[in-house]
């Protein structure tokens, strides 16, 4: 993680691959995540790759693969990657955020109009 935040990315690969056991899916989210700040295409597809083998379901590895093609205005392997995400029946997870108002709890997921105040909430926001 930390070479990664560095941008010693290659430094990083390196590492993983003398490391005495296995990577697990978090050592490669790590490296994907320096990929992220750093632009790193190439060993971003490296370590999604490798998530991927371990947890094909992984939704994080495909939103943060296609948000890193994004970036770079990649555009045909940002929409790739978005559609092997759907071949796969991969889903995101909406957004869920919770606040405490005069104490009362509400929760607010992505794209949530079932909350019996939506209109003020909505109206404040403007």
């Amino acid at each position: 993680d930390l070479l990664g935040r560095a941008g010693q990315l290659d430094e990083a690969v390196g590492f993983i691959s003398k490391m005495p056991f296995q990577p697990t899916a978090f050592v490669w989210m790590a490296l994907l995540g320096g990929c992220r700040v750093h632009g790193q295409l190439e060993i971003a597809k490296h370590a999604a790759e490798n998530i991927l083998e371990l947890e094909p379901r992984n939704a994080s590895t495909f939103v943060l693969l296609s948000n890193i093609y994004a970036a770079a205005s990649r555009w045909d392997a940002k929409v790739k990657v978005r559609k092997l995400m759907e071949d796969c029946r991969v889903k995101k997870q909406a957004g869920c955020t919770w606040i405490e108002v005069n104490g009362e709890l509400h929760s607010f997921a992505a794209e949530d109009t079932l909350h019996p105040q939506m209109k003020e909430i909505h109206a404040e926001l403007k």
